[in-house]
């Protein structure tokens, strides 16, 4: 996973631009996760759920105003792929996904972090933290 101002995949790989950062701000500016897993070969031809949560430095999530009231930052998805011919068989299958963000009203000189889960499973290693700028 990584933080990046923008990011699409094309051909099974990742394109990031602005990539690699922990501090943004301070105002709201879009952002997007570069996402790469590595599908091991049992689980490849199943569908797969992924979600991304915002936390707080509380590890609360965070919530923000819509037109429907306050929400939680929240992303989920599906993937699913399929055995190339070409891969050896018992190889892990790479599986690359961008999620670009518009921007989002985060409090300045506050610390959050993305939290990843894939079929309800999380690692301590899933997450991306950043700092958002205080003004100037």
């Amino acid at each position: 996973m990584m933080l990046c101002d923008s990011a699409q995949v094309a051909d099974g790989k990742l394109f990031i631009l602005g990539g690699g950062w922990s501090m943004i701000g301070p105002g709201p500016a879009p952002s997007a996760i570069a996402l790469k897993v590595d599908v091991g070969w049992h689980e490849a031809e199943n569908a797969h759920h992924w979600e991304l949560f915002l936390e707080d430095a509380d590890g609360r999530p965070v919530q923000i105003e819509t037109p429907d009231g306050l929400q939680a930052v929240e992303v989920r998805g599906e993937f699913n792929v399929q055995r190339p011919a070409e891969v050896p068989e018992g190889s892990p299958i790479d599986m690359a996904w961008a999620v670009n963000l518009g921007p989002l009203p985060l409090a300045p000189g506050s610390r959050f972090t993305w939290r990843l889960s894939i079929d309800g499973d999380s690692e301590p290693d899933w997450s991306l933290s950043f700092t958002t700028r205080m003004p100037n």
